[in-house]
């Protein structure tokens, strides 16, 4: 009769083990899980950040070389017209 309730209770013993086994094993898997998505989000936030900056990176060279053309420009006619001047003389 003893060995009876002995073997029922680690029968029991051996039963909750596993349960808590599996239920720990289910959330490690949870948590990598979990640590994956917050990387692959962090991943697509540097991405938006990174197109962003490349965006406005363009802009501003855009702006630059227009601003550059037009000093050229004026700098180009100042020493044209000073040029014929000095020559005209």
């Amino acid at each position: 009769m003893l060995i009876d309730d002995l073997t029922a209770a680690a029968h029991e013993a051996i039963e909750q083990a596993t349960a808590e086994g599996a239920r720990a094993a289910a959330l490690a898997l949870l948590e990598r899980e979990a640590a994956a998505l917050q990387a692959q989000a962090a991943l697509k936030r540097e991405v938006e950040q990174l197109k962003v900056e490349v965006d406005y990176t363009k802009k501003a060279g855009t702006k630059n070389a227009i601003i550059a053309g037009f000093v050229c420009l004026v700098g180009g006619l100042a020493v044209g017209v000073c040029g014929t001047l000095i020559i005209s003389r």
